[in-house]
């Protein structure tokens, strides 16, 4: 029986590449000149730092721009609202990469095929979402009708079997 697993990736070097360069950016640019602005990264978890707010959506601006230019989507990015002061004017925000699809959303996938009523079944297994039909046409108008539903999450249609 065709299959395919509906998942949500974020490939840790590139999300690595894009932290290396921003700070090499912020480290080249005049308006950043003595200051202590930086990403720094744990896992899929990033802090940036900087002297001001402003500086910190400076900071900001810049890795968002260097994950889309490596093919991360910015969708994938938990940003914290809280800009936390660290010392003196020093201020620092955290981000969180999203990796899989979190179960909220996982039920709400496999609510909206079986609304859809289309001849296939959703199953959640951990952290994706195995979708299963009889034909490749219906697994296919399975992925048109979840892309065109499921906008603000980045989501991959993988491991597609006959």
């Amino acid at each position: 029986m065709p299959s395919f697993d509906i998942v949500s990736e974020v490939d840790k070097t590139e999300v690595k590449n894009a932290v290396e360069q921003t700070n090499k950016e912020v480290t080249t640019r005049f308006d950043f000149k003595g200051s202590d602005a930086r990403v720094e990264q744990a896992e899929m978890e990033l802090t940036m730092y900087a002297d001001n707010e402003f500086q910190l959506s400076q900071v900001q601006d810049i890795l968002t721009s260097k994950l889309s230019k490596r093919g991360v989507d910015i969708r994938s990015l938990d940003i914290n609202d809280k800009i936390e002061k660290v010392s003196g004017n020093k201020v620092k925000r955290s981000y969180t990469v999203k990796v899989g699809v979190e179960t909220e959303l996982a039920k709400k996938i496999v609510k909206l095929i079986k609304e859809s009523k289309l001849k296939v079944q959703a199953s959640i297994q951990g952290e994706s979402v195995r979708v299963t039909g009889k034909n490749r046409d219906d697994l296919q108008d399975c992925i048109a009708f979840v892309k065109e539903s499921i906008t603000d999450f980045p989501l991959q249609y993988q491991n597609f079997r006959d």
